[in-house]
């Protein structure tokens, strides 16, 4: 399990968002985004949520070159 929570630059689909939090926690891509897209059936502030973590989450990159 990578201790960092950054989105990756390989991966992507649309922000990396889910493939970020995969590689975190140790799941596959495709899993967490099936999971997200079943969670989209339920009521609540999914979207939002993905929105927010996409402003939060640095990129690779960017969390590299700080190091």
């Amino acid at each position: 399990m990578s201790r960092k929570l950054v989105r990756p630059r390989e991966g992507r689909m649309l922000a990396g968002v889910c493939a970020g939090l995969a590689k975190r926690f140790g799941m596959s891509a495709g899993m967490v985004r099936l999971l997200f897209l079943l969670s989209l059936l339920l009521p609540g502030t999914q979207v939002i949520v993905y929105l927010i973590l996409w402003v939060l989450m640095p990129n690779e990159d960017r969390y590299l070159a700080t190091r």
